[in-house]
């Protein structure tokens, strides 16, 4: 489906949450459907997003793709002694 195709839902919403899109797009003037449509696309670019990271990383875990804590930490230490030696601490 492109960007610009068309879906119609049907959404039970709280009449408070309804009212509250109503009085932006009053506010905006714009219709409720753009208000919500930019709630939703702003929920998708971040928490849906860390949704959808989060979902990924487990099916990497799954399918044995991860590396040892031991492993890791030990790259990290080595980053760190490496930036000690060429950036050394005065004082």
């Amino acid at each position: 489906m492109s960007y610009d195709e068309k879906s119609d839902i049907s959404l039970r919403l709280p009449a408070r949450t309804v009212e509250a899109f109503d009085r932006i797009a009053q506010v905006l003037d714009r219709d409720r459907s753009w208000v919500m449509w930019k709630a939703l696309d702003q929920y998708l670019a971040k928490e849906g997003a860390e949704i959808l990271r989060d979902a990924h990383g487990l099916d990497e875990l799954d399918r044995g793709e991860s590396v040892a804590l031991d492993d890791a930490l030990e790259k990290a230490r080595m980053i760190v002694d490496a930036s000690a030696v060429r950036h050394p601490r005065v004082g």
